[in-house]
């Protein structure tokens, strides 16, 4: 009787412990995947920062497509011929709106992300992002300098 009963803690006491530790396994592995996310993100708006061409074709093509939507709903007789006109506007002012935007703002950002949400664990993409968070730091800082932007240390926080 007493070893039956000692069978069946054991065997609660194990799946209770293979369970924490599938859990935690996988709570790491979805943080690490997150933090490698975050990571690239900000690698791509760095690209888009050394080279704006890669930027402009990304956000033509979200335009393109953006407005092949709209066409597609006009035919279909969703939409009037004006309210086209305004959806298509609409997109091409934001198209505008995000090519003018500091890419290395972004850049920024992300690593942040990486560094902020998804650590600990201090995996390979969080310690990359920490490395590069300073040099994008003082590249969006002489970006700001040069348009004249005021700011203050506080807010890149």
């Amino acid at each position: 009787m007493m070893e039956m009963k000692n069978k069946k803690i054991l065997h609660w006491g194990l799946l209770f412990a293979f369970s924490a530790a599938a859990v935690y396994a996988l709570a790491y592995v979805d943080l690490v995947f997150r933090a490698r996310s975050a990571y690239l993100e900000g690698e791509k708006y760095l690209e888009w920062n050394a080279r704006p061409e890669l930027k402009k074709a990304y956000y033509d093509r979200v335009f393109a497509q953006r407005e092949k939507k709209i066409e597609a709903d006009f035919k279909k007789g969703l939409l009037t011929e004006t309210e086209k006109r305004q959806k298509i506007d609409l997109a091409r002012f934001r198209e505008k709106e995000r090519l003018s935007e500091s890419s290395l703002k972004y850049a920024y950002i992300w690593f942040q992300t990486a560094v902020k949400l998804f650590s600990p664990p201090e995996s390979h993409w969080v310690k990359l992002s920490r490395e590069e968070m300073p040099k994008t730091l003082a590249l969006w800082k002489k970006e700001l300098d040069a348009r004249h932007i005021p700011y203050q240390d506080y807010m890149f926080e």
